[in-house]
């Protein structure tokens, strides 16, 4: 049908309110589940320093009655340390912003303050999965701490060319494997708990990327057995993967920060976050018609003994 002559639609219409949701809809991740479990403890210094040991090896023990003792040789502590980070962002708003009347948010500092806090945790859960070396840092170069991948070298697979450990103090960080790949798989992940379990460890989370966990969906045997379970924290993730094998239980916990060809195995109460600076929001001085706030973290991850986690690298991202 048509409209009958000299019609006035909303078409014509001029001053016509527009219809804005009054609400912002935001899709971006913000789990960081390493960084939320980790415990937080009190840095007091830009190098933390903190000592690792381990039993000897088990051995025969009998004695004659009447035997004079003689002292067992003892081996010392290993000393290790990692440096501090400074994480910081910043939002500078013209002041005119504030005074306009927007859609989904009273205040633009607060709201795109907020923002950045929730990237800067982001960056936080970035940095500790990184495979990057710790630096000590000076005037012109930033202090940066060594992620897990630096840590991890007793219960660890890896490629079979360029593929190694790193040396295990956060100095260096270890080599990935550039030329063969290898797929993720049950027997992979067996391996490695054994090895931790052999050592004394008790893992109780695997961290792994989403294509990883996939893989894991697929594992088999009737000694290994999944079962949804609820999460102590909703925000953190809402179900996880409950992996059961002679050497511990483990829950899948996917990670969208960790490098996808990289598998944690981990003792959660083995890692701890040394905060030098707690998560601060800082109103800068004005240095002219705007407004700046300030988001700063400094902190650094305090691998307390590495033979109680294990790590499944250089897997295949594809295919």
């Amino acid at each position: 049908m048509a409209q009958p002559a000299n019609t006035f639609d909303s078409y014509d219409a001029v001053g016509i309110r527009e219809d804005l949701s009054d609400v912002i809809y935001n899709v971006s991740p913000e789990e960081t589940p390493f960084y939320s479990k980790a415990k937080k403890t009190s840095a007091r210094n830009t190098l933390v320093e903190w000592q690792t040991d381990s039993l000897r090896a088990s051995a025969g023990n009998a004695h004659i009655e009447g035997d004079a003792t003689a002292g067992e040789a003892r081996s010392a502590t290993s000393r290790l340390g990692n440096y501090t980070q400074i994480f910081k962002n910043a939002v500078v708003v013209p002041d005119t912003d504030e005074g306009l009347n927007k859609a989904g948010r009273a205040k633009e500092v607060a709201y795109q303050t907020l923002k950045i806090a929730k990237e800067q945790k982001l960056d936080i859960e970035k940095a500790l999965f990184d495979n990057n070396a710790r630096v000590a840092g000076n005037a012109t170069t930033a202090r940066e701490l060594a992620g897990a991948p630096s840590w991890l070298i007793t219960n660890t697979t890896f490629g079979a060319n360029e593929g190694a450990d790193a040396t295990g103090d956060g100095t260096d960080a270890r080599t990935d494997e550039t030329t063969t790949l290898i797929a993720f798989s049950q027997a992979r992940f067996d391996t490695v708990m054994q090895s931790i379990w052999e050592e004394g460890g008790k893992p109780d989370t695997v961290y792994l990327s989403a294509y990883q966990m996939n893989k894991a969906l697929g594992f088999t045997g009737n000694n290994n057995q999944r079962s949804a379970v609820q999460a102590g924290d909703e925000r953190v993730i809402k179900s996880l993967a409950v992996y059961v094998t002679p050497w511990g239980t483990v829950e899948f916990m996917p990670s969208r920060e960790n490098r996808s060809r990289d598998v944690f195995i981990m003792q959660d109460n083995m890692w701890e976050v040394a905060v030098l600076r707690p998560t601060k929001n800082v109103a800068l001085a004005k240095t002219g018609d705007n407004t700046t706030r300030q988001v700063v973290t400094e902190l650094t991850l305090c691998a307390k003994n590495e033979k109680a986690n294990g790590m499944i690298a250089d897997n295949t991202i594809t295919g």
